[in-house]
């Protein structure tokens, strides 16, 4: 009998890795509907976790829903129709009716909703209720499909089912959130006794649910407290073998390389130091020593550095490479642009000279001649440390010794591009560091494998940055650009700032910026229907901005669909003062170091995460003169006002960060949505942070004990991480 029990469970187990067609009522008609959906396997499907719940102890009738109050009422839509009572103006007006009576429903600019909801759906309306015309009213609620016109409703919804939660699965055209939860519910049973990939004693120090228990608790819960518990439990495994599958990653990529224990204590080293203009704080004495006591190990280190703005990474990356020619060897640090890779040069270069340390700066705007004089010094070992941009990845580009990588801004840059750099010097050590602000328990979710340093505190206060909110009203916009026009007569700079490139011939075919994360975040927008037709553009704003606002200002224009020339051409003229207001989208956001300017106007700020306003706004105020910021936006609920207005009672850039995580996707602060989104489906960075803490700490003591997970009691654990990660692409898992 137990050998049965045993088989079954097995054969429970490996049912879940098997195509989805194997599993009830899914047949070749169906698989095709749910691969729409990313949906392959079992296990798939059992992953498909519903987007919200219905609870129907909240659930009223029409007659009984109370005006002001929000409630949820389920009944029949009678009729749907899309109305302009103005030329620019539509809306979408659908009658809703069960048993006692009828509630109004209106949708303001979004069209779509008229060919989403058909006549004689059953469906459950949620938002607050008004009195209008006669009808109580719902403005914008948001719709659940229960069912579709002549569809059986296995799990039907009724007033009378209070306590009963209902789960909305997600669903496709063809294949309604009904059908979803029959499918799910079928598949749970013949996976019924399922082993759990954890092991017991984790299970039973977390206080966590088995696995078979959670999945049916996450998808036909019968509390609220029920379903959190069994997220909890999936949410932990999701991160758990993340944090598994990028530590292995990292051995198997280190397997066959030769890494170098650094000398940290050499006389490059205390010459740099001996040379700075300022002692360094505890905060950056701290960070350093971490970063130099990984580089004196014997492992390949790749360790990141979070720093908000203007906290001293830069300086703490020249320590480190004076530690690598101190152990006569080459170092590299490349930017995402032609500017920020010269201010090296500026800053650091003198460092380094009174160091002794031979340097260069290679950009694509280096002469053919002095190119080949640096390669040829380089290839020969007589140059020791090389700064630059994506023109270190050319081929030709080849050091004698390299042993440390230094990538600023890393997430400008893509895995293949990291990964180019870091193939120039196997076994090199890397130090990655970024100005956007990510609270720790986003910086283990998406960098398990990295150690990490940050830096809170500004060594010099620096001027002061004033941050103003504004509407896009005329007179509003008056205000800013009188501040633009002061600033330029008394000598100053100023930025103006647009979301988007070109106006849109249609809404989806915009002229994004050429970085991910604007487009990604302007569709995100767009698929929550936020309006972004009126949205800035940079071409045409700088256009009308020169003839009509500033006709006496020098005016230039910068986006990311520049060619690189051309944008550093332009970067260049304004950091020499020679352009009185830069045009641009956010690719002014990291290495733009121009003390001149004072004044920034962003538009759309809605548009825009807190990290990145926060980055953006970092522009300015940083020379001896103060700094203003105005953000114009068209933020309509107060929750869109707090989180403008955040930025005006805060310059912790950390504080911002924890902020974004509360309403925007992790993948958003960085800018592109990255690091295993694919496999975190449950996880929310904020909410979870000690789940994190706990994960990551299992995953260091799990590897440390049995490094391959080859033993008894976590072989289950390592074949579902293989599973898991083995249809990711690495650009899926660690972005680009």
């Amino acid at each position: 009998m137990a050998q049965r029990m045993a088989m079954d469970r097995v054969a429970a187990t490996y049912f879940l890795e098997a195509p989805v067609t194997t599993a009830r009522f899914v047949d070749a008609s169906r698989a095709r509907l749910l691969a729409k959906l990313g949906i392959e396997t079992v296990g798939d499907l059992l992953a498909t976790y519903p987007r919200r719940y219905l609870d129907m102890s909240t659930v009223t009738t029409v007659a009984t829903a109370p005006i002001g109050e929000t409630v949820t009422v389920v009944g029949v839509l009678d009729q749907v129709s899309l109305k302009r009572p103005k030329p620019r103006v539509q809306l979408v007006e659908a009658a809703l009716v069960d048993e006692t009576g009828v509630m109004m429903a209106v949708w303001f600019s979004q069209p779509w909703m008229a060919r989403k909801l058909v006549r004689g759906m059953r469906v459950a309306l949620s938002g607050k209720v008004a009195f209008s015309y006669g009808y109580k009213q719902m403005s914008s609620p948001f719709v659940d499909v229960l069912s579709t016109p002549g569809e059986e409703t296995p799990h039907r919804v009724s007033v009378a089912s209070t306590g009963l939660i209902i789960p909305i699965h997600p669903g496709t055209e063809g294949l309604s959130a009904n059908w979803m939860r029959r499918l799910i519910s079928s598949a749970l049973a013949d996976s019924s006794g399922v082993l759990d990939c954890l092991p017991e004693d984790l299970r039973r120090r977390h206080g966590l649910m088995s696995l078979g228990a959670a999945l049916r608790q996450i998808h036909f819960p019968q509390s609220m407290d029920e379903r959190s518990q069994a997220r909890r439990r999936l949410a932990y495994q999701e991160i758990l073998e993340l944090q598994l599958h990028l530590m292995l990653r990292r051995r198997a990529s280190e397997r066959d390389t030769v890494p170098t224990a650094h000398l940290v204590d050499g006389p490059h080293l205390a010459a740099l130091r001996a040379a700075l203009p300022f002692t360094l704080t505890g905060e950056q004495d701290e960070a350093l020593g971490a970063i130099l006591g990984e580089m004196a190990e014997p492992r390949c280190m790749q360790h990141l550095l979070l720093g908000d703005v203007g906290t001293g990474k830069t300086v703490l990356a020249a320590h480190a490479l004076a530690a690598a020619v101190d152990s006569g060897n080459q170092a590299v640090m490349m930017a995402p642009t032609g500017v920020l890779a010269s201010q090296y040069g500026l800053k650091v270069g003198p460092l380094l000279d009174a160091a002794d340390i031979p340097w260069a700066l290679l950009t694509g705007s280096t002469s053919v001649t002095q190119r080949a004089d640096i390669l040829a010094r380089l290839s020969s070992g007589e140059l020791r440390v090389l700064f630059g941009t994506h023109a270190l990845l050319e081929p030709d580009v080849v050091f004698d010794h390299l042993t440390l990588v230094v990538i600023d801004e890393q997430h400008r840059f893509g895995v293949e591009q990291r990964s180019a750099l870091l193939a120039k010097g196997p076994g090199a050590d890397m130090l990655a560091m970024t100005a956007t602000p990510i609270p720790r328990s986003l910086a283990l979710m998406l960098y398990g494998d990295l150690t990490c340093s940050a830096l809170h505190t500004r060594p010099r206060a620096g001027a002061h940055v004033v941050t103003k909110l504004l509407t896009k009203r005329d007179t509003d916009r008056a205000k800013a650009y009188d501040a633009v026009r002061d600033a330029v007569e008394q000598g100053h700079q100023a930025y103006i700032v647009c979301p988007l490139v070109g106006v849109p011939a249609k809404r989806r075919q915009a002229s994004y910026e050429d970085s991910p994360g604007d487009a990604l975040q302007v569709l995100d927008d767009l698929d929550s229907g936020i309006d972004i037709s009126d949205a800035k553009a940079a071409q045409q704003q700088a256009a009308f901005l020169a003839r009509d606002v500033f006709p006496h200002q020098r005016v230039a224009l910068l986006t990311g669909r520049m060619r690189p020339a051309e944008k550093d051409e332009v970067m260049g003229r304004f950091a020499a003062g020679e352009v009185d207001i830069l045009v641009s989208t956010t690719v002014v956001e990291v290495g733009m170091d121009v003390p001149n300017a004072t004044v920034m106007i962003v538009e759309d700020a809605e548009l825009f995460g807190l990290s990145q306003l926060h980055q953006l706004r970092g522009r300015v105020g940083r020379g001896a003169h103060d700094g203003e910021v105005f953000l114009l936006a068209s933020a309509k609920t107060d929750e869109g006002r707090e989180r403008l207005g955040a930025l005006a009672s805060t310059e912790d850039g950390f504080e911002l960060a924890e902020r974004d995580l509360a309403t925007r996707r992790e993948g958003d602060i960085l800018g592109v949505r990255q690091h295993g989104a694919a496999v975190l489906r449950l996880v929310d960075v904020s909410r979870d942070a000690g789940l994190i803490e706990a994960a990551h700490g299992d995953a260091v003591a799990l590897l440390a004990a049995d490094p391959d997970l080859a033993s008894e009691r976590l072989a289950p654990l390592a074949h579902e991480v293989a599973v898991t990660f083995a249809r990711l692409s690495d650009e899926t898992v660690e972005g680009g």
